[in-house]
């Protein structure tokens, strides 16, 4: 047998197995000369265990100096290593005022967090409160949970704090760490958000970390899905929020999209300061192509997906349409369009009144790109998306523009309505919000650059607070898949006769269940974990299970993030499972509604956990009080409510000490304590499992630990890492291995060139299912990921910039919602006579060329513009202020050119009560310190214009614009007070215009900006750069949608005041 030893373990690894058919090994041993690199190895049929000794001994041992030589070189070499250095000084205090605060009792450590915010109001700086913050949180952590910070973890919690990335590789604490840097910033009282990748995560986190922050006088809020707006403002208005990135999104949209400030639920004005991001590269990078959006039903075109579905059957690849895997996108040959054309009886796809071709592309997405089990899967008539990261089914998701009906239609499912979109954001656009953000993951380096131009972040290394001994052998690669999966399954088989524990990682549902079906063969017992309801039911379970003797675990993306896989199992989980086993038939009748598979699982051959006495007393006196409290009750829970009740009553020992819980159970004997007794049988039971997964956590070490066999290469290398991670975890043993095909999808995807790789195998064999290993094809598949990584990185680098054009945009919007919604009863009707200003001035600069004499001036048209915005309002304001309709209504152009000759020769005018000579004079309205501001600010603003060009008679254009404007906004005012309403529902109508109409009006700008991102990329072919004709023609779309919008306001206002009661709907 063949071993490589380090340290104190053995890692056993697949010796090369004999051939099972003939091969001419002369020829072969001649060939491998020419490719002394390269490592072959024969197809694994059949085993013969042999002791290989090193006969080099003295030059292993050279070449493990030399190997050590570069690594100490490499670290003195790198700013990395002198960064950590001076953290080291942060440390050093921390740990010496350890042994002060060890001294005081719980009310005087509690008392710190007072003390901290008194000398932060005093003037001192988080900087001079640093150390002591930490070393406050580090003895808290010590008395509530049993775990104190290393001094890795101090290095790793000042990282944060800096608005750096620490990057702490997986079982390092991360955790555990970040409340270091959550704590010293909430102290400001200005919230704190610690963001995670999911609900669980998020609520875990909270319970968890929360005990130490709750210790401090901090108070601790949580966000998770299905919380109601009132909840949710109350954990947003806590020291600490724990949420998860989506709920964070979704929440900052939904509050820009509230039609009253009673339904906000951030903290505004000012909704971010802090936030520490968890997994920071999966949620900036990995699902930064991604934006967030909220859709609104839009057309009815349901009957024409499944014609489109139909019509994309009929037509051939290559011949009708071709196909770009790498960007997703499809286009129609001329054959294609004549035949779809014959086929829907139309003469024109594009046909504006009767449009066709955007079905009939998306059925071909649909049909070329969105696979079943791979990119969705199919549960109860509804086609649910894969997280192609997590490997989760994400149940509220849909796809935009169209896909997810094309989806619909090709599986034969019920079309759901067409959706536009009426809120967007990037989780780029959205972190970037943040005065100061941070964040922690086990896998950045290889992104640091894209993390410093973005987001301004470095990624500092923090060393592991025990050597890392993961051993990770080269990468295979194989001509063929078949070969591949032979090769994997025969490396499982192996390692499970040994009694190690094997990860296999697979990058979709379809690739793990063909490799579960090739070791059921085998009679090989495993799990399967991924987005099939069957076996994300035990997703937790799996996991806990996954580093245990003997277990082998098929997963997707699922297990790559949040739960570690500790070497002998995770007791905590083997403890709640025991105790779901013993309570959950006397608590309910119901069997779980999800499937749950009953195939092959490891359970079969991973060894009993022993329950002591006194845990078995503590479990048949609980299931006894559970008889007597459904008894009671009348009626049994639901499965899934009895697992809920279960799992909370277990999280009570987080938040209370065992004799709390034990007082609990005394103080309410008749009571049936059903809660404290589960949590007091969950920790009797812990204590057996602990020992138990001690012990045989020590024989896995011993084995090698946890052997990690990758079956594909990521479109990052980062992602590959995430999987070698969950092997090696705190110093542990264990080892690591990928396993790649020339017909795996991402080389297909890329179109990349491997036909080297093929002819390169057939020269060494004739065999295509032999593997090869070694330096030149390592290097050679490793750039062609990294050509990957930068194509994603330029997609999302695109998608960045062409955001920051719409985010100025989105942020004007949303401060302009903000003023409206939480300003007071005046600042409404500032914004409108702001709006009438200001849609005058359009008007009447439409008209007017301020270089040339008023008689140029096409004053008849702006006269006939004017009044037609004005509408009957002028005619309530003539005829309740005793102005005859002839004398404003009439005037005609001969009359308004001679006023304006008028007061081409005036040397000054009064603001307050400007009019033009021998015309009507507006209505005193700006009376009071209030209008009369008002009023000077108009002026100002008609003044300050620069979209106008100057000339010899600006200055009588802008005497023009402030006596209409003036008018119209008497008129306003007077409309109103004729109305007889009073002034709440007066304000309460003009917010509701102001809101409706400036949500109408970008909800159809962003549908125009979604279009021309589309567009400006045909213009590259004119040589133009797509970027910025974006920004151009983005910036006019803006430009117009504002006008747009003033001017619907003001007339549907005008409309409105003018014959309230006729008026039964204001404008939506």
């Amino acid at each position: 047998m063949t071993t490589a030893t380090f340290s104190s373990s053995a890692v056993y690894l697949l010796p090369p197995p004999r051939l099972d058919r003939r091969h001419n090994t002369t020829l072969l041993r001649t060939k491998v000369n020419y490719f002394s690199s390269l490592v072959l190895l024969p197809p694994p049929v059949s085993f013969r265990r042999r002791s290989i000794l090193s006969p080099f001994p003295t030059c292993s041992s050279l070449k493990d100096k030399v190997g050590q030589f570069e690594k100490t070189w490499r670290n003195l070499s790198s700013l990395n290593y002198w960064v950590v250095k001076d953290y080291y000084r942060l440390v050093k205090s921390v740990n010496l005022l350890e042994p002060r605060f060890q001294k005081l009792s719980d009310e005087h450590l509690r008392a710190k967090t007072l003390e901290f915010r008194q000398r932060l109001n005093q003037g001192a700086t988080l900087a001079d409160i640093q150390a002591e913050a930490f070393a406050v949180v580090r003895e808290a952590a010590r008395r509530k949970l049993g775990m104190r910070h290393f001094d890795v973890q101090i290095i790793g919690g000042a990282v944060l704090h800096d608005g750096a990335i620490a990057e702490m590789k997986t079982g390092e604490g991360k955790t555990l760490v970040s409340t270091l840097a959550v704590y010293l910033n909430a102290l400001s009282g200005e919230g704190v958000h610690v963001v995670t990748v999911n609900d669980y995560l998020a609520q875990r986190d909270a319970e968890w970390m929360g005990r130490v922050h709750r210790f401090l006088g901090l108070s601790v809020g949580l966000i998770q899905r299905g919380m109601t707006p009132e909840e949710r403002r109350s954990n947003y208005g806590c020291d600490i929020t724990y949420t998860n990135n989506s709920e964070l999104g979704f929440d900052y949209l939904r509050d820009n999209l509230s039609g009253s400030s009673e339904q906000l639920v951030m903290r505004w004005p000012k909704p971010f300061h802090f936030a520490v991001v968890d997994e920071v590269d999966s949620v900036l990078i990995d699902e930064g192509r991604n934006p967030l959006l909220i859709s609104g039903e839009a057309t009815k075109d349901a009957a024409r997906y499944p014609v489109g579905a139909r019509v994309a059957e009929l037509l051939i690849r290559g011949l009708h349409y071709k196909v770009e895997l790498k960007d997703n996108s499809v286009e129609l040959t001329e054959e294609g369009i004549v035949l779809a054309e014959m086929a829907l009886e139309t003469d024109d796809l594009w046909d504006e009144s009767d449009p066709w071709a955007r079905f009939v592309l998306n059925a071909l997405k649909a049909k070329e790109f969105y696979r079943r089990d791979v990119q969705y899967i199919v549960r109860n008539g509804k086609a649910l998306i894969i997280n192609e990261l997590t490997g989760r089914v994400e149940e509220k998701r849909r796809w935009s523009e169209g896909i997810h009906q094309a989806v619909e239609a090709k599986e034969g499912l019920k079309i759901q309505a067409d959706s536009v979109v009426v809120a967007q954001i990037t989780y780029q656009s959205l972190f970037k919000l943040y005065p100061k953000l941070s964040g922690m993951t086990g896998t950045a380096k290889t992104e640091e650059k894209e993390f410093l131009k973005m987001f301004q972040m470095p990624v500092i290394e923090v060393p592991t607070n025990m050597p890392n001994i993961r051993r990770d052998f080269p990468i295979q690669a194989f001509a063929t898949a078949r070969g591949k999966w032979e090769y994997v399954r025969a490396e499982i088989e192996y390692m499970f006769k040994l009694g190690r524990p094997v990860l296999v990682g697979t990058t979709s549902v379809e690739n793990s269940e063909y490799l579960s079906a090739l070791l059921r063969e085998r009679n090989i017992p495993h799990n399967v974990l991924n987005a099939r309801p069957k076996y994300a039911a035990r997703e937790a379970e799996i996991v806990a299970q996954a580093g245990r003797k003997y277990a082998i675990t098929i997963s997707t993306n699922m297990a790559g993030r949040g739960t570690d896989i500790i070497l002998g199992g995770n007791p905590k989980m083997l403890a709640k499972v025991i105790v779901e086993d013993a309570l959950l038939p006397t608590l309910t009748q119901n069997a779980s509604d999800v499937e749950i598979d009953s195939g092959a699982t490891s359970e079969k051959v991973l060894s009993k956990v022993k329950v002591g006495p006194s845990s078995l007393g503590f479990l048949a006196k609980t299931a006894v009080m559970s008889k007597y409290v459904c008894k009671a009750e009348g009626k049994k829970w639901a499965y899934d409510e009895a697992r809920n009740m279960i799992s909370r009553s277990i999280e009570m020992n987080q938040s209370a000490e065992l004799t709390e819980l034990q007082k609990l159970v005394d103080e309410q004997t008749e009571m049936y304590p059903l809660g404290p007794s589960i949590a007091l049988s969950y920790l009797s039971v812990l204590k057996d499992c602990e020992l138990h997964c001690s012990k045989e956590g020590l024989e896995v070490k011993r084995l090698g630990g946890l052997h990690v066999i990758g079956t594909s290469l990521h479109e990052s290398r980062r992602i590959d890492n995430q999987l070698r991670g969950r092997a090696g975890r705190q110093g542990d043993p264990g080892s690591t291995r990928f396993m790649v095909s020339l017909q795996d999808e991402m080389f297909q995807k890329f179109n990349f060139d491997t036909e080297w790789a093929v002819k390169l195998i057939s020269r060494i064999t004739n065999d295509e299912d032999i593997p090869i290993e070694g330096r030149s094809i390592v290097k050679q598949l490793l750039s062609l990921q990294v050509n990957a990584e930068k194509y994603f990185f330029n997609v999302r680098k695109s998608l960045v910039e062409f955001d920051e054009v719409l985010e100025v945009q989105r942020r004007h919007v949303y401060d302009l919602r903000q003023l409206i919604l939480t300003g007071d009863s005046d600042s409404c009707s500032e914004h409108i006579f702001q709006y009438i200003q200001a849609v005058v001035d359009e008007v009447i600069f439409k008209n007017v060329d301020p270089a040339t004499h008023p008689s140029c001036w096409s004053l008849g048209k702006l006269l006939q513009e004017f009044k037609g915005i004005s509408g009957d309002v002028l005619h309530v304001c003539t005829l309740s202020i005793g102005i005859s309709l002839g004398s404003f209504l009439g005037i005609s152009e001969e009359q308004m050119l001679q006023a304006l000759a008028q007061v081409n020769h005036l040397s000054s005018v009064n603001i307050d009560r400007l009019h033009l000579p021998d015309l009507p004079r507006p209505p005193n309205s700006f009376r009071g310190i209030r209008m009369k501001s008002v009023s000077l600010k108009c002026w100002l603003t008609i003044c300050s214009n620069d979209s106008v060009k100057d000339g010899k008679f600006r200055s009588t254009a802008n005497i023009l614009c402030k006596y209409l404007g003036d008018f119209l906004i008497a008129s306003y005012l007077n409309a109103i007070q004729e109305s007889g309403y009073d002034g709440v529902y007066v304000k309460e109508i003009e917010r509701t215009v102001l809101l409706k109409t400036l949500d109408c009006f970008w909800r159809d700008h962003l549908v125009n900006m979604n279009r021309l991102s589309s567009a400006v990329n045909v213009r590259s072919f004119g040589h133009r750069n797509p970027l910025e004709e974006y920004k151009i023609d983005g910036c006019r779309f803006f430009i117009s949608m504002l006008s747009a919008t003033r001017r619907v306001t003001v007339e549907s206002l005008l409309r409105y005041w003018s014959s309230p009661m006729e008026s039964q709907e204001l404008y939506i």
